[in-house]
């Protein structure tokens, strides 16, 4: 993994109650702010006025929406990590443990829930952090050019995956709270990126995609594929 900055390795042990708020953390600093700048306006100017700013209020509103999950038990299922669109699956090569690899991205827009979660069970993880940049989130470049963050994933089974949060034109604050020492359960939540962005996965060459191209999936309840 180079010269980049280390981060991570995370885990929380039980994901049977669901520990996050229905409107994620991440937003409420946000809402706070929009609501009271439409509340201002509209006790100062009048509703006409402040409709603009109540509009703003909603739609930040619904991005922050971060729903619990039903989390699917078969044991090699590698479950998707964000919302989305599937915009790759292809073979390519990992450039985190350098590898041959299967790849599957998926695209989060601005109006998909953007609480990323675990694709599997892990343990001895291992993360990085890379530059700064920021270009559309759909172009395939992105994933090596943009700011991101990068977790290593072994699983109990020995399977590597490497799962990448990527910061796209819009969204530039990748959010990882996955700590050195810790393990994640399937489906835990571990981060955020804010106003659309891109997930990527790194699979062992064997594994089988069960998405596809242009499905539209969700975090923890879709699976993305199967581990040999």
């Amino acid at each position: 993994m180079g010269d980049e900055s280390k981060i991570l390795a995370g885990t929380i042990p039980d994901v049977s109650a669901y520990p996050h708020p229905i409107i994620a953390r991440e937003g409420w600093p946000f809402i706070a702010l929009a609501a009271a700048a439409a509340a201002t306006t509209h006790w100062l100017a009048g509703g006409w006025w402040a409709a603009p700013l109540w509009f703003i209020t909603a739609f930040i509103v619904q991005f922050f929406r971060d729903p619990p999950r039903v989390i699917p038990q078969e044991s090699k299922a590698v479950l998707s990590p964000a919302d989305g669109r599937i915009v790759a699956v292809e073979r390519a090569r990992d450039p985190y443990l350098e590898r041959d690899a299967l790849k599957m991205s998926v695209f989060m827009n601005v109006f998909n829930v953007h609480s990323n979660r675990s694709p599997d069970r892990r343990r001895d993880p291992r993360g990085v952090v890379s530059p700064r940049q920021f270009l559309n989130a759909a172009l395939s470049k992105s994933s090596l050019e943009n700011e991101r963050a990068a977790l290593w994933i072994r699983t109990p089974g020995g399977a590597d995956v490497t799962c990448v949060q990527i910061a796209g034109l819009i969204a530039r604050r990748i959010l990882c709270y996955a700590k050195a020492g810790q393990r994640l359960a399937r489906g835990e939540r571990y981060g955020f990126i804010r106003f659309g962005s891109r997930v990527d996965v790194y699979l062992p060459p064997e594994s089988r995609p069960v998405a596809s191209m242009g499905d539209k999936v969700y975090a923890t309840e879709t699976i993305l594929a199967t581990l040999p």
